[in-house]
């Protein structure tokens, strides 16, 4: 299968090494993958704070860029949840019927990347090797938007060498989300330090999870704790193999 990679700014600007990741366990697993460089931003952030009018230039040129792709994939709950919930919504209040409908035929082939190697391909075992003790933090657009389930913990489940530990409250929000975290700082930083101390508390040495918004935020509570533990994408532990370990 051709697979089209949507890398996310996020990833472009700050984590590199997550889609690089991503593209190594694509190919292992038998896949091409293609990269657009023009591909920029899906707009969330824009959508999210009020500004319409270049969330829907941003929704315009993903359709452009992605309309001919067999499938979409990218390493992000939150970014496909956008494309997939909010892509339609904002088609409508633009009244523009023919992005509309190009957003529904194209919406339906995109992919959160654990969600697109359990449900879509049937995949749980991508031949990882990760020697560390990990623990695994859900994030809200995977879980609450994409519904991806248990999908992550299917593949973690299957990584060779790794001791994959509970995480208490795993299922609250780590305080993130996008501008909240700028706009009330003292709530999120209230939800991090619960969950950073409960990230703590498993013993782990790696807190992983499938976008690297939040994991910039749990990384940063806890750098500032000295705790010792790090985060790492769903996508670089899964690359992962005897051959070559990613830490």
């Amino acid at each position: 299968m051709h697979i089209d990679l949507f890398l996310t700014c996020v990833n472009d600007a700050l984590f590199p090494a997550t889609g690089q990741a991503t593209v190594r366990l694509l190919e292992r697993l038998g896949h091409t993958v293609g990269f657009n460089p023009a591909q920029t931003c899906c707009g969330q952030m824009h959508l999210n704070t009020g500004y319409r009018d270049d969330a829907l230039d941003l929704v315009r040129k993903f359709v452009r860029d992605f309309k001919d792709s067999e499938v979409v994939v990218m390493p992000s709950g939150s970014c496909a949840a956008m494309v997939r919930e909010l892509y339609a919504e904002a088609a409508r209040w633009a009244g523009d019927d023919e992005l509309l409908k190009d957003v529904e035929d194209l919406a339906p082939r995109v992919f959160e990347l654990s969600e697109f190697l359990v449900n879509k391909l049937g995949v749980t075992d991508v031949g990882a090797y990760y020697p560390h003790r990990v623990t695994y933090h859900p994030t809200c657009h995977a879980m609450r938007s994409l519904r991806v389930g248990d999908a992550p913990l299917q593949l973690l489940r299957n990584v060779r060498g790794m001791t994959l530990v509970e995480l208490e409250g795993a299922n609250e929000c780590c305080g993130f989300g996008g501008t909240f975290a700028v706009k009330n700082p003292d709530v999120s930083a209230a939800m991090l330090t619960d969950k950073a101390r409960h990230i703590i508390d498993t013993g782990a040495e790696a807190c992983t999870a499938g976008d690297n918004s939040c994991l910039l935020h749990i990384g940063g509570g806890l750098h500032r704790l000295r705790s010792g533990a790090r985060t790492v994408h769903l996508a670089e532990i899964l690359a992962s193999t005897e051959q070559e370990v990613f830490i």
